[in-house]
């Protein structure tokens, strides 16, 4: 049988609404901003159809890299993103270069700044939003705010979604010159029947009805760079699948990928995954970050 990654649901946090948004006054915030974005009339949703990196203009990134002070909060899954990006420096050149400061011309993307050095769901499904608040207030340069997941939305009620999105919206009411960025669950092997599917699908109509901007983690993993779906395959975080249903892993559409287009792909140190995964993470994050600074994509 397939070893799977949850075998025993942890001791669940419930946290009410009401409590939740309790916390989320104790702090005043600071909601002068440096450089406050335009708002969006519309949710931006950046997934696996956001993998084309050559569709971004140079003018684009370029603004990214002006225009964007970004604080990303996660733990070893949501390190991906960051990995996949330096090599993508490699890869595709200094254009997509990063750092802390956006010294030299970069991105500005401050990774884990404390104390933004947990996750979504890590020590529990609040603490991340008193953490952004403090961050803030110190740093009123940010206009970017990205969380992630680690494994936490696997075992996640209904409940502790509607807290993450009751946080997130207060935030974004809070502190209106800043963009946040949803994100949903990494993949887990257990399908579109899983508790995971079904909390990541109360995220995303979130955001759609409600015009937000989702990074979907999950989805980006959920096809390889052709198009070919294995979220119906019970694929997990490492893209591992199973294509004939007999509940066992028999083959991984990253490695496949990889091995059947030699020079399409780079090598990086994405935790948990397989380097092709790293690279969709890194070219929709770059999406992400071109929308963000006003690119509203390819015609």
């Amino acid at each position: 049988m397939r070893s799977k990654p949850y075998p025993v649901y942890l001791l669940i946090i419930t946290i009410s609404l009401l409590m939740s948004a309790s916390c989320e006054s104790d702090s005043k915030p600071n909601t002068a901003r440096t450089h406050p974005l335009d708002s969006s009339t519309s949710a931006i949703i950046v997934d696996h159809a956001c993998r084309d990196i050559d569709a971004i203009p140079q003018a684009a990134i370029e603004t990214a890299k002006s225009t964007l002070h970004i604080a990303y909060g996660h733990t070893s899954h949501g390190s991906q993103l960051v990995d996949g990006m330096n090599g993508l420096v490699d890869f595709k050149g200094a254009l997509y270069s990063w750092n802390d400061g956006g010294t030299g011309g970069a991105l500005d993307l401050r990774d884990k700044p404390s104390p933004l050095e947990g996750d979504l769901g890590a020590p529990d499904f609040s603490a991340w939003a008193a953490a952004t608040r403090t961050y803030l207030n110190a740093h009123p340069d940010v206009n970017v705010i990205i969380w992630s997941w680690c494994g936490q939305v696997s075992y996640a009620t209904e409940d502790n979604i509607l807290t993450y999105l009751s946080l997130m919206t207060t935030l974004e009411s809070d502190y209106p010159g800043v963009k946040f960025v949803y994100m949903t669950g990494h993949l887990d092997g257990y399908g579109l029947a899983g508790n995971l599917h079904i909390r990541n699908e109360q995220i995303r109509a979130y955001c759609r009805t409600q015009k937000k901007i989702l990074y979907d983690f999950a989805d980006i993993e959920s096809y390889d760079p052709d198009g070919v779906y294995f979220g119906d395959k019970d694929a997990n975080d490492n893209c591992d699948y199973d294509g004939n249903g007999d509940d066992l892993f028999d083959g991984n559409w990253a490695i496949e990928w990889q091995t059947a287009h030699p020079n399409e792909w780079y090598n990086c140190a994405a935790a948990h995954t397989q380097p092709l995964n790293g690279n969709l993470k890194a070219y929709a994050a770059w999406w992400l970050w071109a929308r963000l600074a006003g690119w509203n994509g390819p015609n």
